[in-house]
């Protein structure tokens, strides 16, 4: 990191957390963020659902809520981002304050409750975008008072499908209440069926992810594993933020939200590695949840991620994170003998389970 990006990260560190939120996305878009190009090599290129991608790191969603720097983001070392989410209304999400910096534990709590400007708003972003070698894709959201839940994300797949390369199904958030029940087999079921419903009536079918919750008992793991193989979906990203707070030092930790970072790493791993064994490998996964180097992201690939997200370790590390994580993933392929991120995928899966 140069001296102009720790200074630059020192200043946001002096602001609320919120404030710094939108002040590091407007300095992208103004140009003020060096940003590291694509970074890829042929050992990095790697196949997510039919998308090809220049390395398997991406940007996982909440970052770029309202789809606002598509653009910068996608010149910044991902191999692909993730937006949103993306809600059928507009909403002004929870009550402030509602974001929170845990540094001692280099961590993060939120409560924003899908903050946004609305599908409408966001399509109209995501149509404006120049498609370039990064996929982009969109994670669907619920409106709080919606009368009928499972239908707001077909209704935001059906309006901006068309714009994104994959869409997320994200029933996993913990900050709008009882959208986690809609993890329960029955509601899956037919949530998915109208999500996939929806993607049906695209002119270019795309992939839906569903991104599941990290405290989740086996039992429930092993039915959200047998819905998602039977509703034909492309993937499953594991995992969300936690509602557990184990071992946090911080004085911010017991804020109401959903906790990220480097406390979450070894719980959504071991769910990860479960995943990977109920699946038999017949659906790719997306490994999320404290990584903040090289070897976390080698470790998500080798539990049985096939591509890995991030989002909290950058707030600590900032943008140059990301083509560190890509350039010593590659080099820790090529220590040991793998081709391609393929090779290594699931690997070492018995070790988190």
């Amino acid at each position: 990191m140069t001296l102009y990006e720790r200074l630059g990260l020192r200043a946001l560190h002096m602001m609320n957390p919120e404030v710094a939120h939108g002040a590091s996305l407007l300095a992208l878009r103004v140009g003020l963020v060096p940003l590291n190009g694509q970074i890829t090599s042929p050992r990095l290129g790697t196949d997510l659902a039919g998308m090809a991608l220049g390395n398997p790191v991406g940007l996982a969603a909440g970052y770029d809520k309202n789809a606002v720097a598509i653009s910068p983001l996608s010149r910044a070392g991902f191999g692909f981002i993730e937006v949103g989410a993306a809600t059928p209304r507009p909403q002004d999400g929870n009550a402030k304050p509602r974001l929170f910096r845990l540094g001692e534990d280099r961590a993060v709590i939120n409560r924003f409750g899908f903050n946004n400007q609305g599908a409408e708003a966001i399509a109209a972003r995501l149509a404006r975008r120049v498609r370039g070698p990064v996929p982009v894709g969109l994670n669907l959201g619920a409106n709080k008072d919606s009368a009928n839940r499972a239908a707001d994300f077909a209704a935001v797949l059906a309006r901006c499908g068309a714009h994104v390369d994959f869409a997320t199904v994200n029933v996993s958030s913990p900050n709008t209440e009882k959208l986690r029940d809609l993890q329960g087999p029955a509601a899956l079921m037919g949530l998915l069926a109208q999500v996939m419903a929806a993607r049906a009536e695209l002119l270019r079918p795309i992939p839906i992810f569903l991104k599941i919750a990290p405290d989740l008992h086996a039992d429930e793991l092993a039915q959200i594993a047998e819905v998602a193989l039977g509703a034909g979906i492309q993937g499953i990203i594991a995992t969300n933020t936690t509602l557990a707070r184990d071992g946090l030092t911080s004085p911010h930790k017991d804020q109401m939200g959903g906790l990220s970072g480097a406390p979450l790493f070894e719980k959504s791993t071991r769910v990860l590695a479960q995943l990977s064994q109920l699946t038999h490998g017949k659906l790719p996964l997306i490994g999320v949840g404290g990584i903040s180097s090289a070897e976390d992201a080698y470790a998500k690939i080798r539990a049985g991620a096939s591509a890995v997200q991030l989002y909290s370790a950058l707030v600590y590390q900032g943008l140059p994170l990301t083509a560190q994580i890509a350039r010593g993933l590659d080099a820790l392929l090529a220590r040991d003998g793998f081709a391609a991120v393929a090779d290594a995928v699931g690997t070492a899966r018995g070790d988190w389970l």
